[in-house]
């Protein structure tokens, strides 16, 4: 399911793009963090070649890091390229957001230039959104500016991609990756720099008591005009915790002043739900991400990494920590997320995130009496409540079996077509009657409003808890757990009654019936299954009844 504008991105491929992200926050050297930036471009986002030129002292780029070609990593690898033959390749072609898209039609003026580049020989485009091998993409790098804003700073690199694995230019979702990507190597870059000064400035006090003074004004300079937060907390005693310092930039982020801060802990400002998180990192290098309370009550996504500063004689004497606001990848990593687990029409969970939710209650059932649960067991079914950042929620109601030791409440299912009193887990195929009629005659706009008010009325009348999913076209399927047979089919009399009513589609008032079957979910089931199960069931219950009465008027 792929639109231009919103491609369809599988949460593996989000997987990949995060863990790249978080490798690039966890290198131990700037060169490591160079060489991770260049790696992850090639891993997560597609390209087959990349390369990573930094901003050197004098100004101008060195190729510091490249991925992808043995063979033009030898070559290219240690050297350099002008900074006004930067600057003019930065201000030609097309700009796509940050990012520069030089074409092969203008890219030819830059052949002779003396920025290091790798050139492959190949047919000329089929398409026109087909990649040229002379066509050149460049997503500038700078610095984290005074409101952690990503182009306001000054300009410390270069990324330049090329070969994309699909042949095709980048379309709106990957652009906007690669941009993401830049802004967030840049952060990694810059904080590697600070860190290796900090490190640096931590060896010299070692080393010499008499360069005390000196290390102290490299590390207040350090500090006091980092661009991201840093603290530094007191360490044992009664006061151990107690921030002693803090620099401009963790106050402007917390809205808070230097002197109230003073008064504080990082547990006294944590989110009651993050504490956890907190007392789980360990105080030497401990690294986690949670929120901080502002001044104003509203929480800001931080990671924190902590340092001890040690002294010689009587060992751990200050905790430095370095808080780096991720607010704004938090929101963009929830966003993809959805996107890929929900229909951009109607906000419904999609199709892999219906066969996901239910596989995630359904376990596979070994030969002897124990069952073996496969996959995912801490589950929340809710169209309303589900979480895609993986917090805890509790099970269901309605079943039962539980099994201490996988943690699996495994699903039952009625037996035959009385209610024999047992709960399961209902699953509802719905299938609208007449909904093509309405396309043919008043057109798509008027079929995506049905589906759109569908979507609500389904949501609207099923219980807290329970899935409502679009399966395709005008299929929807919910997923209800604790209800018994006679629950179920009451369940699908009123959602149809629901549908049935007149629906306002593009000024004029037009009407749908709908078909329901429902099928069972039970552990030993695959979740496609149990969807073909409640699909037959639908058809068998559509056939039944005559042409003239699958839909009101």
């Amino acid at each position: 399911m792929e639109t231009e504008s919103e491609p369809y991105v599988r949460l593996a491929s989000l997987r990949q793009l995060h863990q790249v992200m978080a490798d690039m926050n966890t290198a131990r050297s700037l060169a490591d963090t160079l060489q991770t930036v260049a790696d992850g471009v090639v891993k997560a986002l597609g390209y087959e070649l990349a390369c990573v030129n930094l901003v050197r002292p004098d100004g101008d780029l060195v190729v510091a890091a490249f991925a992808g070609n043995p063979a033009a990593e030898a070559l290219i690898t240690g050297r350099v390229g002008s900074r006004d033959s930067w600057l003019r390749r930065l201000g030609m072609g097309e700009q796509w957001g940050d990012l520069v898209f030089i074409p092969h039609t203008e890219g030819w003026v830059l052949d002779d230039d003396d920025v290091p580049q790798w050139y492959t020989d190949g047919p000329a485009p089929r398409f026109e959104d087909e990649w040229h091998p002379a066509d050149r993409l460049f997503a500038p790098m700078y610095a984290p500016g005074p409101q952690g804003g990503g182009t306001s700073g000054e300009l410390i690199g270069v990324l330049s991609v090329d070969r994309p694995r699909n042949g095709r230019r980048p379309g709106a979702w990957g652009r906007e990756a690669l941009q993401m990507y830049a802004f967030q190597a840049a952060i990694a870059i810059s904080n590697a720099r600070l860190r290796a000064n900090m490190q640096r400035a931590l060896v010299r006090l070692e080393r010499e008591q008499q360069a005390l003074r000196a290390s102290e004004e490299s590390f207040r300079q350090a500090f006091e005009y980092a661009p991201s937060g840093m603290a530094i907390a007191e360490m044992g005693g009664d006061q151990h915790g107690r921030l002693l310092r803090t620099n401009d930039a963790l106050c402007r982020l917390l809205g808070r002043p230097a002197s109230a801060m003073r008064r504080y802990s990082f547990s006294d400002l944590v989110h009651p739900e993050d504490i956890g998180t907190l007392l789980r990192t360990s105080a030497e290098g401990g690294r986690a991400e949670l929120r901080l309370g502002r001044r104003d009550g509203t929480y800001v996504w931080v990671s924190l990494r902590n340092s001890v500063v040690a002294d010689a004689a009587d060992g751990p004497r200050f905790l430095l920590t370095h808080v780096e606001d991720i607010e704004e990848r938090k929101r963009r990593e929830l966003q993809l997320a959805h996107r890929a687990s929900h229909d951009s029409l109607t906000g419904l969970p999609n199709s892999a995130e219906l066969r996901a939710r239910l596989s995630a209650r359904l376990c596979q059932r070994a030969a002897g009496p124990h069952p073996a649960a496969v996959g995912s067991h801490d589950a929340a079914f809710g169209h309303a409540a589900f979480d895609p950042v993986g917090h805890d929620f509790d099970f269901p109601p309605g079943a039962e079996a539980y099994d201490a030791y996988d943690h699996h409440v495994h699903t039952v299912a009625p037996e035959g077509d009385r209610d024999d009193g047992t709960k399961g887990l209902a699953v509802l195929f719905c299938d609208l009657d007449g909904f093509k009629s309405i396309n043919d005659r008043f057109g798509h706009n008027a079929g995506d409003a049905v589906l759109i008010e569908v979507a609500r009325r389904l949501s609207d009348g099923v219980r807290d808890g329970d899935t409502v999913a679009r399966l395709g076209g005008d299929e929807f399927v919910i997923l209800a757990d604790g209800l018994g047979r006679a629950d179920a089919q009451d369940l699908a009399v009123r959602l149809r009654n629901e549908i049935i009513q007149p629906i306002r589609a593009e000024g004029r008032a037009v009407r749908v019936g709908a078909s329901f079957g429902i099928g069972w979910a039970h552990c030993g089931m695959t979740a496609d299954e149990v969807l073909k199960s409640a699909d037959e069931r639908m058809y068998v219950e559509k056939r039944s009844r005559p042409k003239q009465h699958r839909r009101a008027g």
